[in-house]
């Protein structure tokens, strides 16, 4: 937890807290969460009733709202504005909880693409500050942090799934990762912080590099040259296989019935890089793969180690024929 503690501030006050925040100075921004801490859990709670659920939502509320403070027009609208957040956190929550009806936009959404961090941080002057404050939280909290707060595939279970760790795991990281940052940011605030879309950039080329490598002809050898011979792939069904043939055997095989992907994030972390992508089934067969992946490659030595891959969720699929129903399976990605 970031603070947990609230006293009420005169208006003044919050005002000029939330100009010291836009500009940049952290403790503004601390002070200001500390203040309306109680109220944003009130909102929570309303919503989904008391336990950690309540309080991942204030948190997660703070890390949106840390990088979108530039945003807050009115100084006075600042309680409206973090409720808000909150609100939008818990329905988040809500929806990840119950099934979904068939045909609502975004069911497959698990994060509000309004609030999307990650698109808010792009836009913002404090992007690099931010992203360089992510580069200094421990391998297993900057792994969950980015997994939580920049992917589609978000919920607990999904990165415990994704990381092979138990729910509870995924949980105590998030808390920790949250505490390192309060640390870190006010720390790394006047240093020099490297751009980070330098790296992204150079892994999102891999990342599309490799994918359309069978459909492009390319060599295994040439364009997964930062991938260890050895390394172990993890398969959403809890194989694993070792080595890169595997891998470029399935999406050749997928590729050959029709199959292409479509890159759609990158993030570059300290030794990891996830990938996004979705999954462009051939009109024919339009179930024939998810609707898209989360790939998370851990590094070591300056060479990928282990790829694991996690599913997107299919949609409901509507009542089609058996003959189609027996040529829809997937012979593997998916």
């Amino acid at each position: 937890m970031l603070l947990s503690t609230s006293r009420p501030v005169p208006a003044d006050d919050t005002a000029q807290l939330v100009r010291g925040a836009q500009q940049g100075d952290p403790r503004s921004f601390a002070l200001l969460f500390d203040c309306h801490y109680a109220g944003m859990l009130a909102v929570a709670h309303r919503i989904l009733g008391g336990g950690p659920d309540a309080e991942d939502a204030c948190q997660d509320a703070a890390i949106a709202a840390f990088s979108r403070i530039g945003e807050l027009r009115d100084p006075g609208a600042v309680r409206q504005w973090l409720h808000a957040i909150v609100r939008n956190n818990c329905r988040t929550m809500l929806r990840a909880r119950r099934p979904v009806p068939v045909g609502v936009a975004g069911e497959n959404l698990l994060a509000s693409e309004l609030d999307d961090p990650v698109a808010r941080i792009e836009q913002s002057a404090m992007r690099d500050w931010v992203w360089h404050g992510l580069q200094q939280l421990s391998p297993a909290a900057q792994t969950v942090a980015l997994l939580r707060y920049f992917t589609e595939n978000n919920s607990y279970e999904q990165i415990a799934e994704l990381c092979g760790t138990p729910v509870g795991t995924v949980r105590s990281r998030l808390s920790e990762a949250r505490r390192q940052l309060a640390e870190v940011l006010p720390r790394v605030r006047d240093a020099r912080h490297d751009g980070a879309g330098t790296l992204r950039a150079e892994r999102r080329e891999e990342a599309a590099t490799i994918l359309s490598a069978v459909a492009d002809g390319a060599s295994v050898t040439k364009v997964a040259a930062r991938w260890a011979e050895d390394m172990v792939f993890c398969w959403p069904d809890g194989t694993r296989t070792i080595g890169r043939e595997p891998l470029f055997a399935v999406i050749r095989q997928d590729n050959d019935l029709g199959v292409s992907h479509k890159i759609t994030g990158v993030l570059a972390g300290s030794g990891i890089t996830i990938w996004e992508n979705a999954f462009i089934n051939p009109p024919e067969d339009p179930f024939h793969c998810p609707p898209g992946a989360t790939w998370l490659l851990r590094e070591k030595g300056g060479l990928v180690r282990e790829v694991r891959l996690l599913h997107t969720p299919r949609p409901a699929r509507p009542e089609i024929s058996s003959a189609a129903n027996r040529t829809s399976a997937s012979p593997g990605m998916s």
